[in-house]
């Protein structure tokens, strides 16, 4: 943690060694600590069939695999957790490091948003942000309350909102050939 007189903490991959094992979800984006406690059921539950979907359809057609709350550590100061990451199998053997993190971006990764001004600001601000800068080819923003999607593309290098899906429509990508999904049954 680096600070002088009258400027923010910088947190570093460094300092998350040294906080407690106590449930909590700690990230670091921009240097700037977000500390989470465990999410609300449905958000669970929502990560859960999104994950399912997307494992399901990677393991018929081999071309990579999905992954739940995985470490992303793009650099001393970019250090977050998504809820759900799909990587290509060529990607994936160039991204995980020997202690299984992921040290750079996925083609895909997806939040589910979380209740509280905090919580949205760094999904759909702080994040957007990040994926955007390291390289995420897209990002999905699944709200369950609202129970809707939001599909951000990679258009001339950066992330713009592409499509918001809402319950009668169906998520489908570029990057997963004959991957679809229905949106409604993902917040049954």
């Amino acid at each position: 943690m680096q600070s002088a007189a009258g400027e923010r903490v910088r947190w570093t991959a460094a300092d998350l060694d040294l906080l407690p094992d106590n449930g909590n979800r700690y990230e670091i984006i921009d240097g700037e600590l977000f500390v989470t406690r465990a999410p609300h059921w449905k958000h669970q539950q929502v990560s859960g069939r999104v994950f399912a979907r997307l494992d399901a359809w990677s393991s018929a057609g081999g071309s990579g695999q999905a992954a739940v709350v995985p470490g992303v550590l793009f650099g001393e100061a970019d250090n977050v957790i998504p809820d759900v990451v799909w990587a290509s199998g060529e990607r994936l053997n160039i991204l995980l490091d020997p202690a299984g993190h992921l040290s750079g971006a996925p083609e895909l990764v997806v939040e589910v948003l979380s209740p509280g001004a905090q919580n949205v600001r760094r999904d759909r601000e702080l994040k957007l942000k990040l994926y955007s800068v390291r390289g995420v080819l897209e990002y999905w923003i699944v709200d369950w309350q609202l129970q809707q999607v939001e599909v951000y593309r990679r258009e001339q290098a950066v992330l713009t909102l592409a499509a918001t899906l809402l319950e009668t429509d169906t998520v489908s990508s570029p990057l997963l050939p004959g991957f679809a999904c229905a949106v409604g049954p993902l917040f049954a």
